[in-house]
């Protein structure tokens, strides 16, 4: 027997995280240059980062020889006010996705099980896998959650329920009033991880303040990042609010120093930068009607998103994806959610959109 084979079933068992290309490897493959590449693959934000956040990033560069704040005092306290939580309510990971995974790890193992939609973000298999729990999957209702169908799904040993609002990678959304109705009929021992990576860019008619229902509802955990409309996806830093017995349980099972000290600055800078916000939401908010309605115009069925990105069919998704990354625009397909025949693609400056759009409509006359 190989030393693999001496690894846990469960862990031979996981298909790694497939990321969006990177622009440096499509240049790489194809023989583009890196300037003409346009990257839609990974909702990031086309504006870039917060100069509020850049210019507190380069002042830390200087102390990069010591460890960071293993507390992240100073990112906690601004969060702290901002949300209005005790310090102790919270958890920083480094992004998201690590919150995702502490919950998982305090929370879940052998002989338990997690609770997630059908196409929903793949991380939460993947975070539940890993701990040699089992996964309960539960049929999506028109693309996103059927929390009804997911209260029924939850079992005696299910310990964590993961619901991303608004979901990735279809965009859906879930209203507060329908999470809140949600969470009264979940067992108080199990733990509902509320992912709002991408709360910045709802719109003020979708907004609800899930950190309130904590109070009432301590096995609730909220997840956010400063990835998506902060701008700073390459510094990995995300956080997690819950109460304080659950926070503290993520803590035990948190790597020492998981925050950088350039992220954590950074992150600290971009909370307070309002203005950048706003300006990323109404970008979003426009460029999302100029790609939709172009697919619109193309005859494209497309998910409604609450997101910065819109997921769209094609039909041959794998032959519209190479020829859109043939002329220098990567998307994303999604065939590994289980779409093989949709695409994803992130809401970019208009210029960059308007570079898909004419690329997807070259890539569909091939087939006409």
């Amino acid at each position: 027997m190989s030393l693999a084979e001496q690894a846990p079933a469960y862990i031979r068992s996981i298909s790694p995280y497939q990321p969006g290309k990177p622009i440096e490897e499509l240049a790489r493959e194809l023989g583009l240059t890196e300037a003409g590449i346009v990257k839609l693959a990974s909702n990031e934000n086309p504006l870039g980062m917060s100069p509020l956040a850049r210019g507190a990033a380069t002042a830390v560069l200087a102390s990069l020889a010591r460890y960071p704040d293993g507390n992240g005092f100073e990112l906690k306290a601004a969060l702290s006010a901002r949300l209005g939580v005790e310090p102790a309510q919270l958890v920083l990971g480094n992004g998201s996705n690590d919150v995702l995974e502490l919950a998982a790890r305090a929370f879940l193992g052998a002989g338990r099980s997690a609770v997630f939609s059908q196409y929903a973000f793949a991380v939460y298999p993947l975070a539940t896998i890993a701990t040699g729990a089992r996964c309960i999957q539960v049929p999506a209702r028109d693309y996103g959650h059927d929390l009804a169908a997911m209260a029924t799904a939850i079992e005696p040993d299910t310990r964590i329920v993961f619901i991303a609002n608004p979901n990735n990678p279809t965009g859906t959304f879930v209203p507060g009033r329908e999470l809140e109705d949600f969470l009264a009929r979940v067992p108080k021992d199990v733990l509902v991880v509320l992912d709002e990576a991408y709360t910045e860019y709802l719109s003020p008619t979708q907004r609800y303040d899930s950190l309130s229902w904590i109070a009432g509802h301590p096995n609730l955990l909220v997840s956010r990042t400063f990835s998506k409309a902060y701008g700073l996806a390459g510094l990995r830093v995300g956080y997690g609010v819950g109460h304080a017995d659950v926070i503290d349980l993520m803590n035990r099972v948190r790597q020492p120093f998981n925050v950088s000290s350039v992220a954590l600055a950074a992150a600290t800078a971009a909370l307070g930068d309002d203005e950048f916000i706003a300006r990323s939401a109404e970008i979003n908010r426009r460029g999302m009607a100029q790609v939709t309605e172009a697919l619109s115009g193309l005859g494209l069925e497309w998910i409604p998103s609450a997101g910065n990105f819109v997921t769209f069919r094609v039909g041959d998704a794998a032959r519209v994806n190479d020829s859109l990354l043939r002329q220098g625009v990567i998307v994303r397909p999604i065939g590994g959610y289980g779409m093989p025949e949709w695409l994803r693609v992130t809401i970019g400056l208009p210029e960059e959109n308007a570079r898909f759009i004419a690329a997807l409509e070259q890539a569909l006359a091939a087939d006409r």
